[in-house]
């Protein structure tokens, strides 16, 4: 939402500044070939802003908010209940594997949702996603292995992903880039809320009843959540169309439409990225534990036909007609160094972040509504250094410096969830707590900036796919995140425990099939509890130095970004780089 009153003429957008580099300009003339003409989506949307009245605009956001509370708070303690789920199933390293699933279909999924957002519309895809949410959400609940289970994370993944992902491109077609970064945190914005009761609902819920009830509720409740969203996007929407009835509707049949649509999602691209990264990072979650299986067939038959895909997806794109990632988008270096700090910020964070929840408990001795709520604790500050960052953005107008500043702290961060990594003492509790709440605040001062460069040097009929493009690469980093963090723990801790609890090799096996139901048994001071924290502290130490390191690359990629000065656009053809003369 721009500065400028909205609903009213003179909410129109702003002429272009006359301080546009030629350079760049010309750069990105040159890079949005392909992209003149624009989908009915994106003609929707147009039309849709065009519509909204003041009020409208305000009641859009608070429905978007409610929607963000809903499916936040369901993340929270869904994440609890995942882990004491696959606990309960005496799977709990394949917590990792689950993550794992997750990351690679919201990967792969978000560029073909983005280009059925611009063919068919934002509402209809809507609708679509609500219903995977919550199919989703009823498969998890009555699952009774964990192999069902993971079915139903996926669907559910699937919802969940994509919600956020039409809620980006939306607040993209309706506000200005330099206002961006403040509005894209109004889905995220009930973390400042739902941090603190999230491990209120937890603890309840595990105390009263089982962690199956605690993700079906949300069948009911979600879906009621979406219904003042449903209305707005219909009502105006329904006049958006009126204006649109001008265009004739397009002659073709069922069969030659679904045709195109075939090739313009890239269906056999997505179908091999999808296996290619299945096939590599799956496996590598699966080899270690009590009996190693890195010899087996099941291992390495899936591992080198996912490592041959990688090439074979590269010459099916680089020859397809609507490929997944398009080329002359990925020339700009502000889309391809955004793209890059994305994938590494996530698969940094992953690593610690995969079984954080698991590590308070045992190694830290937090109750469960206190690791509910430490484990959140990032949400809530990326939220409050988001949102204070996107009200100085709207003055400043510059990003890279708060990028960058953002980085360094998140470095400071991993080090010192290094130093405090596993102790039942009042300054290691009070050391994680910090580590957590820095590495919050550096998540509000770059992943949404990094958006917004890869935004703003984007055409609108572009903004859903970089959009994509952008939460892709977050899913990516996931996906690689959950990859490191389950193979350093199935293929240490198992060891780990041994040694530390030896000769007791069947409370070793016990602990790490179900830490949460096994560790409790075991009082801090205990022998048996002192040699489990020993080897959780040393599982946490190697975690810990994984996602420092990864730091160093993501840096790379941020230091390559443009120091753009966001215009008041929606969208524009040339952006003003940091070398321009100051007004």
């Amino acid at each position: 939402m721009s500065t400028e009153p909205e609903g009213s003429p003179a909410a129109s957008e702003p002429k272009p500044s006359p301080l546009v580099d030629d350079k760049s300009c010309q750069e990105h003339s040159d890079n949005a070939v392909g992209t003149s003409v624009k989908l009915p989506g994106v003609l929707k949307m147009e039309a849709f802003d065009s519509e909204l009245k003041l009020w409208e605009r305000c009641f859009l956001f608070a429905s978007i908010f409610l929607v963000g509370y809903a499916f936040g708070l369901d993340a929270l303690v869904r994440g609890t209940y995942q882990a004491y789920a696959t606990s309960s199933y005496a799977q709990h390293s394949l917590l990792s594997t689950i993550n794992v699933i997750r990351g690679v279909i919201a990967a792969v999924v978000q560029p073909m949702v983005a280009k059925l957002s611009d063919q068919v519309g934002r509402l209809e895809l809507f609708l679509v996603v609500t219903v995977f949410y919550v199919v989703g959400s009823i498969i998890e609940t009555c699952a009774l292995s964990v192999q069902t289970f993971s079915a139903g994370a996926l669907l559910y993944q699937i919802g969940y992903t994509c919600t956020l992902l039409i809620f980006e491109i939306i607040i993209a077609d309706i506000t200005s880039i330099r206002s961006r970064v403040f509005f894209v945190f109004v889905p995220n914005m009930p973390y400042l809320i739902n941090t603190w009761v999230s491990g209120n609902v937890a603890s309840a819920v595990l105390t009263t009843t089982t962690w199956q009830w605690g993700i079906g509720m949300w069948c009911i409740i979600y879906p009621v959540a979406t219904i003042p969203f449903i209305t707005i996007m219909a009502i105006v929407g329904r006049r958006a169309n009126k204006k649109l009835a001008k265009h004739a509707k397009s002659g073709k049949g069922w069969a030659r439409t679904a045709h195109e649509m075939f090739w313009k999602l890239d269906v056999v691209g997505l179908l091999l990225l999808t296996a290619a990264l299945s096939m590599t990072l799956i496996p590598l979650t699966l080899a270690g534990g009590e009996n190693k299986k890195w010899r087996t067939a099941g291992i390495l038959t899936p591992l080198i036909l996912g490592i041959l895909l990688f090439p074979v997806f590269a010459v099916w794109e680089a020859n397809a007609t609507h490929p997944l990632m398009p080329l002359y988008l990925l020339r700009n270096r502000g889309i391809w160094a955004a793209m890059g700090t994305a994938v590494f910020m996530t698969f940094s964070w992953y690593t610690q972040a995969d079984f954080l929840y698991t590590v308070l408990l045992v190694a830290f001795d937090f109750s469960i509504d206190a690791a509910t709520r430490v484990a959140s604790v990032y949400a809530f500050c990326a939220v409050v250094g988001g949102v204070s960052l996107g009200l100085i953005i709207m003055r400043v107008r510059r990003l890279k410096p708060f990028i960058l500043g953002g980085i360094s702290l998140w470095l400071a961060a991993y080090g010192m969830l290094y130093h405090y990594r596993g102790s039942t003492d009042g300054s290691s509790r009070s050391g994680v707590i910090a580590g957590q709440v820095l590495l919050g605040l550096a998540g509000g001062f770059f992943p949404y900036p990094n958006l917004a460069i890869a935004q703003a040097v984007s055409k609108h009929e572009d903004v859903g796919i970089i959009t994509s493009l952008m939460l892709t690469m977050n899913n990516v980093g996931m996906a690689l995140g959950g990859c490191v963090s389950g193979a350093i723990w199935t293929q240490t801790l198992y060891d780990q425990l041994q040694a530390d609890l030896a000769p007791n090799s069947t409370l070793a096996a016990s602990v790490y099939a179900s830490p949460l139901y096994v560790v409790p048994n075991y009082p801090v001071g205990t022998v048996e509890r002192t040699a489990i924290i020993h080897s959780y502290r040393y599982i946490q130490r190697l975690l810990a130095i994984t996602g420092m390191c990864l730091v160093v690359p993501m840096l790379a990629f941020a230091l390559c970004l443009p120091n753009l000065k966001l215009p008041n656009h929606k969208a524009r053809n040339a952006i003003e780089e940091s070398s321009e003369p100051k007004q």
